[in-house]
């Protein structure tokens, strides 16, 4: 079975998170935050909170992504890794003009990923039995 879907939707998040990097990298000049720190401006913090979120978030998505894209449905993981994708670009655009406005970004992540976790480990339990 061919996975390129999986692969697609996993690059795209990769890309995303580079872009959310070099945004960051941006606000840094921007505010001016020399590294390494990564406090000293509200406005440069949530940037830098949006990346590391980010980061902490595909920790969980691309392996789930990838187990449940392979025990339970390719087209599936491929429409909610989409999904996942999107959260994560909603969630940045509201936590950068206002923390309170990254909620419903977060509730899309989360959702996305307890799916993809839940439904892995479903499937791979019914797989061992």
């Amino acid at each position: 079975m061919a996975y390129h879907g999986l692969a697609l939707v996993t690059i795209l998040a990769l890309i995303e998170y580079s872009v959310l990097g070099f945004m960051v990298g941006r606000a840094r000049q921007q505010f001016g935050i020399a590294a390494p720190a990564t406090t000293g401006n509200p406005d440069f913090e949530r940037y830098f909170r949006v990346h590391q979120n980010t980061l902490e978030s595909l920790a969980v998505f691309i392996p789930s992504l990838w187990i449940f894209g392979t025990t339970v449905s390719n087209a599936f993981a491929v429409a909610l890794g989409l999904l996942f994708i999107a959260g994560r670009g909603i969630y940045a655009s509201g936590y950068i003009k206002d923390p309170a406005k990254r909620e419903p970004g977060a509730i899309v992540t989360f959702a996305v990923n307890g799916i993809l976790t839940l439904g892995s480990l479903i499937a791979l339990i019914i797989k061992v039995l």
